[in-house]
C-alpha cells in the first residue's frame, strides 16, 4: 500500500527539499500532495519588519502595496508547477494545489480526504511565530494527529515543532 506525505511550503520546492522527503519516505514508495497557499499568511506589518530584518528597505515598503498580494497568487501557481516538475523528476509520484484561506486548515482537510501517514511544512524561518509556536508546523501538529516535520526551505534544519 502506498502511503501518503502531505507537504505544505511557502514556496517551491529544492533539491535539499526532495532529499528530506526521501529521507522521510524510506524505502517505501509514497505519494506526496503538496500544498501552497495563494496567500501569505504572514500579515503585511510582519512582512515589514522581516525585510528591516534583512537590511532589504525597498522590499519592506513594497510590502505595503496591494499588486504584492497579487503576484503573491501568480507566485504560488508557479512554485506549484515547479515543485511537481521537480518531484516527478526525481521519480516521485505527485500531486498538488495552491490554496485559499489558512493553510493549516487546508492541509488538514486534505488529510482528512487521505489518511496521510505524515506530513511535512516547509517554510523559511520566521522568528515570531517559530519562537511562540504558532507557525504552521506547530498548528498541523495540533489539529491533525500524525506526525509533523518541520523543515528550513532548502536546508535540512528542522524547526521546533
Amino acid at each position: 500500500m502506498t502511503q501518503t506525505i502531505l507537504v505544505l511550503t511557502e514556496e517551491a520546492l529544492t533539491h535539499p527539499d526532495l532529499l528530506n522527503l526521501q529521507t522521510l519516505q524510506g524505502d517505501d514508495p509514497a505519494e506526496v500532495m503538496v500544498l501552497i497557499p495563494e496567500e501569505r499568511d504572514e500579515s503585511v506589518l510582519g512582512q515589514f519588519f522581516r525585510h528591516l530584518g534583512l537590511l532589504e528597505v525597498g522590499e519592506a515598503f513594497r510590502s505595503f502595496s496591494a499588486d504584492d498580494r497579487r503576484q503573491d497568487r501568480v507566485d504560488a501557481r508557479t512554485a506549484l508547477e515547479e515543485s511537481l516538475h521537480l518531484l516527478s523528476t526525481e521519480g516521485f509520484s505527485a500531486t498538488g494545489r495552491t490554496t485559499t484561506g489558512d493553510p493549516v486548515d487546508a492541509l488538514v482537510d486534505e488529510a482528512n480526504g487521505r489518511s496521510p501517514v505524515q506530513a511535512m511544512v516547509i517554510t523559511r524561518p520566521h522568528a515570531l511565530a517559530d519562537t511562540f509556536h504558532t507557525d504552521w508546523a506547530n498548528q498541523a501538529q495540533d489539529k491533525l494527529g500524525i506526525a509533523v516535520l518541520h523543515v528550513y526551505s532548502g536546508t535540512g534544519f528542522i524547526g521546533d515543532s
